[in-house]
């Protein structure tokens, strides 16, 4: 069988936990993207990989810190072919890049929101499959865009959100769809405000803290409430100042207010999505967790406190969830992160990228396990509204 190549396209903190010529300070020191495929490669899962970027000369520092953090660590091979060469910027080495691939190959777009919808576009018309982060693009115009790509090129596009691989997270939504009608749900996610200099180039220019962390619990609530409810209105608001006053054109806070309909009843629920990325340094990198109330029943979830806390001098107290991605190596010094949910939902992908290239199965075969296009664009829709709700200053119907 031949095996799927993979370009990722993006180089930030996600996939390679290299920023601002760094290790990155927050829990992704090693990366998750870089450091799963790594491990995919080294099992006979997928074939080549393939990293594109803007600027070449990050690359040599890129394969060193991933040499120190990945091969010294596992004993992981850590190479993979650059775009553009080392010696040069080009912001469409990435067309350069999907020359490479062959028919069925995979894309992994990782780049700041407003690339996505282009990238993705061009790969699925180039007859690949590709895995989009969070969310999959910024409005249902380009969502139904891809939607048409994906079905007349019979290829596979899927959203990456962790959240519905964290057997945690799972597990409440199985018990959700047993408790009767929705009526209640809050969620609340954050970052430090330290993050936000990751995210200089796009915070406020390209996208906002509600697309970047909101779309983490809209889609579980999306999934959770698949075939039982549907988003009728979106109003949103937002807090500011300190992100301003750090040069970040950008709002503190989002919180989008969303009206839903169980379908069955008609009975009505409501939604509170609160997103934030201006919080103190804490015990955690992220705090999120919401609380759901149906008709039968209620379920909570912190999903930043597991019930694993640590302390030491250095960094002091610490709260961790190894269940993300473990990066503690096992008893004889190789990677044993295989069951993280960042790991696997990412893995899921591409077993079925690679089961699709071999003939195998096809796009349609994985509606049911996967993020897919056709099913996340009820998350698009939400995103946008609250989007469309700040800017206008008025509730949106659906």
């Amino acid at each position: 069988m031949s095996l799927p190549k993979v370009l990722v396209l993006g180089t930030g903190e996600y996939v390679t936990g290299f920023v601002n010529g760094a290790e990155s300070t927050s829990d992704k020191g090693p990366g998750v993207i870089g450091l799963t495929l790594f491990d995919l490669l080294d099992r006979g899962l997928i074939g080549d990989i393939l990293l594109s970027g803007t600027n070449g000369e990050k690359f040599p520092d890129i394969r060193s810190h991933f040499d120190r953090l990945i091969t010294q660590r596992y004993g992981l091979d850590s190479s993979f072919r650059s775009f553009p060469a080392d010696d040069q910027h080009d912001s469409k080495s990435w067309l350069s890049a999907l020359d490479e691939l062959d028919s069925g190959d995979a894309v992994l777009v990782f780049t700041p929101d407003d690339l996505h919808f282009k990238m993705a576009l061009e790969a699925a018309n180039r007859g690949l499959n590709v895995l989009v982060a969070k969310p999959i693009v910024k409005t249902t115009s380009e969502h139904d865009q891809l939607i048409k790509a994906a079905r007349s090129n019979d290829v596979l596009i899927a959203m990456e959100v962790h959240k519905r691989w964290d057997p945690i997270y799972s597990d409440a939504r199985d018990k959700l769809r047993n408790i009767g009608e929705a009526s209640y749900f809050n969620s609340y996610m954050s970052q430090p405000k330290s993050q936000l200099e990751s995210f200089r180039v796009w915070a406020g220019i390209s996208s906002d803290i509600s697309y970047y962390l909101n779309a983490h619990h809209i889609d579980f609530h999306v999934w959770t409430l698949e075939g039982r409810a549907r988003p009728i209105s979106v109003m949103a608001s937002a807090s500011e100042g300190v992100a301003r006053s750090l040069g970040f054109p950008t709002e503190d806070s989002i919180t989008l207010l969303v009206d839903w309909q169980n379908l069955e009843s008609g009975n009505r629920a409501t939604a509170v999505y609160t997103s934030a990325w201006i919080a103190a340094k804490g015990e955690v990198h992220s705090q999120q967790r919401f609380f759901a109330l149906h008709h039968d029943g209620e379920v909570r979830i912190d999903q930043a406190h597991r019930g694993y806390e640590f302390t030491s001098d250095e960094d002091g107290y610490a709260s961790a969830n190894p269940l993300f991605m473990r990066y503690t190596p096992d008893a004889r010094g190789k990677f044993a992160g295989q069951s993280s949910y960042g790991y696997a939902s990412v893995a899921a992908f591409l077993e079925a990228a690679a089961s699709i290239k071999a003939g195998q199965s096809s796009p349609e075969d994985w509606q049911s396990s996967l993020a897919t296009i056709e099913k996340t664009r009820v998350t698009t829709a939400i995103l946008e509204a609250g989007r469309r709700s700040l800017d206008e200053g008025q509730r949106i119907t659906l």
